[in-house]
């Protein structure tokens, strides 16, 4: 019997709303794209599993709430990316005020997110399918794959960047 492959652009059944709160992130291939599926108080949040920075992946990093935004933590550089949006975050003094104060910037939408439903206890990812090229695509094509084994092949020779080193 031939496998049914779910069109392009559509829902992607990822697993039963349970079993995914229980996991509270989940790794999935749809359509060729790897996405980490996070569940974090009380909702679920779909994003390129890849780091837009570098290709670090996203499975184990941080939550934290930046400025009111949920964040996750990239552990490989420290980056923060907003679950929801996708933006990526960063704290600097702006040199016209006096005294120059640390706040929270945007660098503006950098990793792709994806839109959750869940229907009757499954749940469902659709990729998004904006035209614009976001950072985080390029470790999903197959030049990031090829720099993301590089990276980490190389792995134990590299220095961890702290959030000091910002």
């Amino acid at each position: 019997m031939e496998e049914k492959q779910q069109p392009s652009g559509g829902l992607h059944f990822v697993g039963k709303k349970d079993e995914l709160i229980k996991a509270k992130r989940s790794f999935r291939t749809l359509e060729g794209r790897d996405i980490l599926i996070i569940y974090h108080q009380g909702v679920f949040y779909a994003i390129d599993c890849y780091c837009y920075h570098a290709g670090g992946t996203l499975l184990n990093g941080d939550i934290e709430d930046i400025n009111g935004k949920l964040c996750i933590i990239c552990p490989k550089h420290k980056y923060k990316i907003t679950l929801a949006e996708g933006e990526g975050l960063y704290r600097a003094r702006n040199p016209k005020e006096n005294p120059p104060v640390l706040r929270w910037y945007s660098k503006g939408v950098k990793q792709r997110v994806h839109t959750v439903t869940e229907t009757n206890g499954e749940v469902f990812v659709k990729l998004t399918t904006i035209p614009n090229w976001i950072e985080s695509d390029y470790y999903q094509g197959e030049k990031g794959k090829v720099e993301r084994d590089k990276a980490e092949a190389s792995e134990g020779d590299m220095p961890v960047m702290t959030e000091e080193d910002e």
